[in-house]
Formats: structure tokens, C-alpha cells, sequence
């Protein structure tokens, strides 16, 4: 009987002690700090992209990672793979330089230098579905973590002015096959083109060499990009 009795109390007192130091250990691990991560970002694209004609803080992913970073979304520098004059297939060719296949998000911006260098509209459709899926795939594989970026209309600028109306007509029609592209794969696409369309009645809204937009356009385009609802994701 004393030794049942001693047998239980031990058992009663392994139970306590045992009780007590789940709750000690709960407690230092909520004092533990929380390691807040920042997101990765790797943006894609041409010479919108790498900022032709501005200053590295002025490029629009630069931008928007510090745009993010003011509203509570921890963004790391951007990673740019673009090049001033690069078509979709070149933007292709050039991601085999790009190891990381998880990327926390993913932007594209493609395809004005097809339009320049008279690809038909048909000829740049399977290239740039071929282009939006690798840019899903760095997002491991999520199609919800990649945005695309309309085409600005180099129209409403001093170099594209005499041909204006040639010019929006075509990037019309390249933006519409991207939207819906976009919308088959389920992809965020963020229209652009019509601040880009300023930029005759607002000089400052173009850059110094008369064709690329200026810090203070891109800085429009980031405002309208990181009020999507795309970030939702991230906060």
C-alpha cells in the first residue's frame, strides 16, 4: 500500500514537473525575437526596366522595393535582369544566368523592342508566353507571385512623336496580347501605358535623352504598382 502510494506521488510529481516546464519553455520562446525576413524580388525586362537614362535609385524596381519597404514590406534590392534593346527571345536567352528558382516575387516588362524591330504581333505572342512562364517557374512555380508590366507608349515622346499615332496603335495591340495572356495563366498584369501618355504635355515625365521615361514617371508607375493588391501576399 506505501509503496503504491509513494508510486503515485512520483507520478503526480513528474506530471507537475512536467507541466511546469512546457509552460517555461512556451514562455521563452515568445520572448524569443521574431526574425522578420525580407522578401526576394527579381525583376525582368529591357531598358524600362534597368532605367535607361536615369539614376539607379530612379529605376521603377528600385522604386518599388523602397515603396514597399515605407509601407512595412521587408524587400530585398531588387536583382534587375534587363538590358536597354533586348527583345522577348533575348530576355529568354539571358535568364540562364539565373540560378535562384524561388524568388519571393517575380515583375515583367517585355516587349517594346519586338514592336521597334517590326516583329508581328503574332510572332511575339508564343515568345512572351514562353518568356511568362519562366518568370513563373523562378517564382517557384507560382503563377500568383509574378506581375507583369504593361508597355509605356514611346509615342508621347520627342523621339516617337512624328509617328505617334503608329506607334499607340501597335502597343495597342502588343498590350492586349499580353493582358490576355496574363489572364489565362492568372497573372497580375498592371496597365502603365496611359502615365506614359503624358509625356508630351509633361516634359518632366520623359528623360533627357527625349525617349525613356524619367525618375518622376517611374515614381507615377511604382505608385500605381504597390497599391495592388498583388502585396497583400507579402504583408
Amino acid at each position: 500500500m506505501i509503496t503504491s502510494c509513494l508510486l503515485s506521488m512520483r507520478i503526480l510529481l513528474l506530471s507537475i514537473l512536467s507541466i511546469f516546464y512546457s509552460c517555461e519553455k512556451d514562455t521563452m520562446n515568445a520572448q524569443q525575437p521574431q526574425i522578420n525576413i525580407a522578401f526576394s524580388y527579381l525583376a525582368l525586362g529591357d531598358s524600362y526596366t534597368i532605367g535607361e537614362s536615369v539614376k539607379e535609385h530612379e529605376r521603377w524596381p528600385n522604386q518599388l522595393s523602397d515603396s514597399l519597404q515605407a509601407i512595412g514590406i521587408k524587400v530585398e534590392k531588387p536583382r534587375i535582369i534587363a538590358k536597354t534593346g533586348w527583345r522577348t527571345d533575348q530576355l529568354q536567352a539571358a535568364t540562364d544566368t539565373v540560378i535562384k528558382k524561388d524568388w519571393d516575387f517575380v515583375s515583367l516588362l517585355i516587349g517594346v523592342n519586338d514592336f521597334y524591330q517590326n516583329w508581328p504581333v503574332q510572332a511575339f505572342k508564343p515568345k512572351f508566353e514562353k518568356m511568362l512562364d519562366s518568370a513563373i517557374s523562378f517564382a517557384g512555380g507560382d503563377n500568383k507571385r509574378v506581375m507583369v508590366v504593361s508597355i509605356p507608349d514611346y509615342g508621347y515622346t520627342p523621339f516617337g512623336q512624328a509617328n505617334q499615332e503608329q506607334i499607340s496603335k501597335g502597343l495597342e495591340e502588343y498590350n492586349a496580347t499580353i493582358e490576355s495572356v496574363c489572364k489565362i495563366k492568372e497573372v497580375a498584369f498592371t496597365f502603365i501605358t496611359d502615365i506614359s501618355q503624358q509625356g508630351l504635355n509633361e516634359p518632366d515625365l520623359v528623360a533627357t535623352d527625349g525617349l525613356h521615361p524619367s525618375g518622376k514617371q517611374y515614381s507615377l508607375w511604382v505608385e500605381r504598382i504597390a497599391a495592388l493588391s498583388f502585396f497583400n501576399q507579402f504583408n
